[in-house]
C-alpha cells in the first residue's frame, strides 16, 4: 500500500515538473497533478498492457522488440485519454502530448531512482 502511495506521489511530481516546463502542457496546481497522476495511473493498470500488446501485435513483434517505443507511444495515448478525461490537465496537440510523456517517464524513473538510493 505504501508503495503505491509513493509511486502516486513520484507521479505527480514528474506531471507538475513537466507542466512547468513544457508550455504546451498545463496542470491547475499540484493538487490538480495529483488527480491527473491518478487518472493516468488507473488508466495504465487497467488499458496500458491492453495498448501494449494491441500495439505489438499490429507491428508484427515489431513492438515487443522497440518496447521503450511502443510504452512511449502507449503512454501518450493514456496521457491524451487523461486530458479528455479531467478538466486539470490541458495538452496541446500530440507533440506535447509526446513530449509530456517522455518527460513523465524521465521524471518518475529519476524519482524512483533516488528513493532507491536513499
Amino acid at each position: 500500500m505504501v508503495s503505491i502511495l509513493v509511486t502516486w506521489l513520484i507521479s505527480a511530481v514528474a506531471v507538475w515538473i513537466t507542466a512547468s516546463i513544457l508550455p504546451g502542457f498545463k496542470v491547475k496546481g499540484f493538487g490538480s497533478a495529483l488527480g491527473v497522476a491518478a487518472i493516468f495511473g488507473i488508466l495504465n493498470a487497467f488499458l496500458g498492457w491492453i495498448l501494449f500488446h494491441l500495439f505489438s501485435i499490429g507491428t508484427l513483434g515489431l513492438g515487443y522488440l522497440f518496447a521503450f517505443l511502443t510504452v512511449w507511444v502507449v503512454n501518450a495515448i493514456l496521457l491524451k485519454i487523461t486530458d479528455a478525461m479531467t478538466d486539470s490537465l490541458k495538452i496541446e496537440g500530440w507533440l506535447m502530448t509526446f513530449v509530456g510523456a517522455a518527460s513523465i517517464s524521465f521524471f518518475t524513473s529519476v524519482g524512483r531512482w533516488v528513493l532507491d538510493a536513499i
